[in-house]
């Protein structure tokens, strides 16, 4: 792993070291009519439509010298000036907090999430996260919410792998477009107690919270959200368990974790969902056998397809490497 980097202005673009970012344009005679809100998404990069409109509330857009709504449409020859002020301090104390950087550049941040992580902050969880440690190393992260600045998808806490993290408005918006629109794929590897039913297959089952343990997801027949969980069996062992691939269409909460388990085959180690951790911890399985072994997703900038692949971690290589001898 390596330590993320010392802090550094130029790390984020957006930042802007000369004060506030200025845009002075005219509205063209085609644009007239538009609204003003619309208008900016066209003509100033890198904001979401709801960011701008902060901004105009804010009064930190003029149109004619004057403050206006959202929604007031421009006419031919309006002067539209725009003021960026330069992004609040973050209220969250950077931390140097280890990880391994896979792929790293103006616009995005590819990492490594070590197993025991947390993503971001939260009840308690104040300090010590991912988000900590990529504030240290790149001391300016987008996103309305402060506590989870960059952050476009997340790893359960005992969950491993890889993820990508946005550093730019422009890109924090695409990416979260496009997991929301699922293209981008994600694969998994994990370690299942018991094997599925089937050598493959493909289940599809609504998710929600557990009716009595709150802490819990479960699948039901009505409401909850749609998920998809596809599986391929890649090694089986003599004592019952198997190593498999999976693929998720939707991202939902525990979403492999539950799906395993209502096929009899959940996760080994995972303590909420039936992986009998106090009977595998012998072998090494002090958490939930699942990794993030893979993230394929085109870049918010040039359009390119970027694959990213991390190996399985130590842990669960051991965990195999016992399995294998028969133990």
């Amino acid at each position: 792993m390596t330590e993320p980097a010392a802090n550094s202005s130029d790390c984020c673009p957006d930042r802007q070291e000369t004060g506030p970012e200025r845009h002075e344009l005219v509205v063209a005679p085609k644009e007239a009519g538009q609204r003003l809100d619309h208008y900016l998404v066209r003509r100033v990069g890198g904001h979401s439509r709801s960011a701008l409109g902060r901004l105009i509330l804010a009064g930190h857009v003029r149109v004619g010298g004057a403050a206006v709504k959202a929604g007031h449409r421009l006419r031919s020859g309006d002067r539209v000036t725009v003021r960026l002020p330069d992004p609040e301090p973050s209220a969250i104390v950077p931390e140097a907090v280890p990880f391994e950087i896979l792929f790293e550049d103006d616009w995005l941040l590819v990492i490594v999430k070590p197993a025991g992580l947390v993503v971001h902050p939260g009840a308690g969880h104040r300090g010590g996260t991912l988000v900590h440690g990529l504030l240290h190393h790149c001391d300016h992260l987008p996103g309305p919410d402060p506590a989870r600045p960059g952050i476009v998808h997340r790893l359960d806490k005992d969950t491993s792998g890889v993820m990508v993290v946005a550093k730019t408005e422009s890109a924090l918006r695409i990416l979260s477009g496009e997991f929301k629109n699922r293209r981008v794929r994600k694969q998994y590897h994990a370690i299942l107690l018991r094997c599925p039913p089937e050598e493959s297959g493909r289940l599809a089952a609504s998710i929600s919270r557990h009716p009595v343990q709150r802490k819990k997801m479960a699948v039901v027949d009505r409401g909850g959200r749609h998920a998809a969980t596809s599986w391929k069996i890649v090694e089986r062992f003599p004592s019952g368990p198997c190593l498999v691939e999976l693929g998720i269409e939707t991202g939902r909460t525990h979403q492999i974790r539950v799906h395993m388990a209502s096929l009899g085959a959940p996760v080994m180690g995972d303590p909420l969902y039936g992986g009998r951790p106090e009977r595998y911890a012998a072998l090494g399985a002090g958490r939930q056998m699942l990794h993030a072994a893979s993230l394929r997703f085109i870049h918010p900038h040039d359009g390119k397809v970027l694959t990213f692949a991390a190996p399985l971690p130590p842990d669960m290589r051991q965990v195999l490497a016992t399995l294998r001898r028969g133990c």
